[in-house]
């Protein structure tokens, strides 16, 4: 969600058809948005500076001045609002997976959901599989609800010599095309224990070839998921990085062999598209929107099925010819997806709300 309110402020920043483009967070208005990133990366975050706008501008929920403009959420929830808005909902795991949240978010989902459904003009989803399920769900009119996907960085690719990976991999402990990788933040959805599980039933020699590796942030409800991972590290087939930098992704995806990533529910899937456009073959889960975005070029396994996910990881580091198909098909796959695509599909639902623009 972070990576798609990026994309959306940086490039929407360049269209001409915007008469103006402002950003609001938590009650304030945002001069540049990047100093927020810099302060997230600050050791001691700096004293936010109130940003100066005219008066009439500051109480939008009496100017009739919004009445005119678009309000685009793009992380649910809308606040008080007179005019035209937009909200994108990345997914119902709130709903269908309450038990893999957090108390707060959820009680945050209870309050303020239903209002922003109230006051919503239109909504986004990432994928075609959560745009049925919000319609279905809340019985919302279809012709309200917009698919757009979300798109993937020209920094992902599989163009990257041995020579630009190595120095990255090095840092990590790896080496090129000898490590399955999942990237993910650690949380019941995401089903890493099911992996560990299935991982750890691999043949020692198939371990030690090929180790698993770890990406991602340590997330919430893990803690039991946290001994498992130690007693994998412990013997010596896992790896677990925590949080890596931007920069270092692209080549964390290009070197390794495998991606696997047995998601129990996804609105979109973005780590699937990003480690197919680095020409690594893919397997995940065959629920939600993830057949959608692999779009036939992953092996698609039940995520509640330990042998089928352990046979599918067996698969996937082993059979070459298989490999080499899964390889060209994901090229093929991701290089439809861009974030040039996913602004310019937004600006259209934009336009249909305000034809002026």
């Amino acid at each position: 969600m972070g990576r798609y309110a990026w994309e959306l402020v940086t490039r929407l920043s360049n269209r001409p058809e915007l008469e103006s483009l402002r950003f609001y967070l938590n009650g304030r208005w945002i001069a540049d948005p990047a100093s927020l990133l810099q302060e997230a990366h600050a050791a001691k975050p700096k004293r936010r500076r109130k940003v100066k706008v005219p008066k009439w501008y500051t109480d939008w929920r009496s100017s009739s001045a919004f009445r005119s403009s678009i309000f685009h959420s793009p992380n649910y929830f809308l606040p008080a609002h007179s005019g035209i808005a937009v909200a994108t909902i990345h997914d119902l795991s709130i709903i269908k997976f309450p038990e893999t949240h957090p108390m707060e978010r959820r009680q945050k989902f209870d309050r303020e959901l239903s209002g922003t459904l109230d006051r919503a003009s239109h909504l986004i989803t990432p994928s075609e599989a959560i745009r049925k399920e919000v319609i279905e769900y809340f019985s919302w009119p279809a012709d309200k609800v917009t698919a757009v996907a979300n798109g993937v960085a020209p920094s992902f690719n599989s163009k990257q010599s041995s020579e630009i990976l190595i120095p990255t991999l090095s840092r990590c402990g790896l080496r090129p095309n000898e490590y399955a990788l999942c990237v993910s933040t650690l949380e019941p959805r995401k089903n890493i224990g099911a992996l560990l599980r299935a991982y750890s039933r691999l043949s020692e020699t198939l371990r030690a070839r090929y180790p698993l590796v770890l990406a991602g942030h340590k997330g919430w409800l893990s803690e039991s998921l946290h001994d498992s991972i130690d007693k994998g590290r412990s013997e010596g087939w896992l790896h677990y990085l925590g949080f890596v930098p931007e920069a270092d992704l692209p080549a964390l995806y290009a070197g390794a062999r495998a991606f696997l990533y047995p998601s129990l529910y996804e609105g979109f899937g973005l780590p699937v598209l990003e480690a197919m456009a680095s020409g690594v073959p893919v397997l995940t889960s065959d629920s939600s929107s993830l057949p959608e975005v692999s779009n036939g070029a992953a092996l698609l396994i039940d995520p509640n099925d330990d042998d089928l996910l352990y046979k599918g990881i067996d698969r996937i580091l082993l059979d070459d010819d298989w490999r080499a198909l899964a390889k060209a098909r994901g090229l093929e796959v991701a290089a439809r997806f861009s974030w040039e695509r996913c602004i310019e599909q937004t600006m259209a639902v934009y336009t249909r709300l305000s034809p002026a623009l």
